[in-house]
């Protein structure tokens, strides 16, 4: 397993002025949509994704509003384990507390608060903060956070209800780039790993982002890490359009179809390792 000292520094040039500057220019680019997607549901009641209904995501974005800028700002945080079993239980904790679900209640709350995450944002001077689980991000990654659960819930939303919801590239690189890679670095490596389905398997891949960087996932044991190692030494490469990364990453959409689109495109000694890669990972 590589040392931590191996471990691909993401998380340093993540938290850079221009980073946090360019996350705050995109949380402005997307919540104008985002309100307005919220506000024109046409049932709370509809289906999403898992056992929430649209109701429920959208109440879920504002809590997801509230904790960032409170972490931001050096408040308390809800109390989680991330992982999948861990964030399903805090969600569903603040959603059952939290019993709001008129559209037009929740996008003016989304509003209000995306106001005053860029208030607390555009004040901050702090190079980390204390995240969720006591981990320490970068200022700029806790805004790609947000920006990534702006874009990841917008698809959800607009699936839901039949409605068109973009996630430009740029978007979806600042939230691999800047959020899931320096969290990878920031958690315990298991967090991200269905450890039953793992096991033993072990794989090695290296990540080209489209217009970004390349990155080094190692697969051992049911631990997950980044490797500053020789590239030449992988199971398989994947060139990924972002937003397709994303949506594939964060199990909203299978392997196939952006393959096929070019969206996608692998290859290597062992691609069926990537696939494999995929099926045990578990984001929270």
């Amino acid at each position: 397993m590589p040392r931590k000292a191996d471990m691909v520094p993401a998380a340093t040039h993540s938290g850079a002025p221009d980073t946090m500057a360019q996350a705050r220019a995109a949380l402005r680019d997307v919540v104008p949509g985002l309100v307005a997607l919220v506000r024109s549901i046409p049932d709370t009641n509809t289906a999403s994704v898992g056992t929430w209904t649209v109701g429920d995501v959208a109440a879920h974005l504002s809590h997801c509003f509230r904790a960032d800028t409170d972490a931001l700002a050096r408040r308390p945080v809800p109390e989680t384990i991330v992982t999948k079993a861990g964030i399903a239980d805090a969600t569903a904790r603040l959603l059952g507390e939290d019993r709001e679900r008129d559209p037009a209640v929740l996008a003016d709350r989304i509003a209000t608060l995306a106001g005053e995450f860029e208030d607390v944002a555009s004040q901050s001077r702090s190079a980390t903060v204390e995240w969720l689980q006591g981990a320490r991000l970068p200022s700029s990654a806790v805004a790609c956070h947000l920006l990534n659960e702006c874009l990841v819930h917008g698809h959800d939303i607009a699936k839901a209800t039949g409605r068109r919801w973009l996630i430009q590239p740029g978007h979806a690189l600042l939230a691999v780039e800047a959020f899931l890679i320096p969290m990878l670095v920031a958690l315990p490596p298991t967090a991200f790993v269905n450890q039953e389905k793992a096991g033993s398997f072990r794989a090695r891949i290296e990540l080209r982002l489209r217009g970004g960087r390349r990155t080094l996932l190692v697969l051992d044991g049911g631990s997950l890490t980044l490797d500053a190692g020789d590239a030449r030494d992988v199971d398989a490469h994947i060139s990924a359009d972002p937003a397709a990364f994303v949506l594939v990453f964060i199990g909203r959409q299978g392997i196939w179809k952006p393959l096929l689109e070019g969206k996608l495109a692998a290859w290597g000694p062992r691609p069926w390792k990537l696939i494999r890669m995929l099926a045990v990972m578990s984001p929270p």
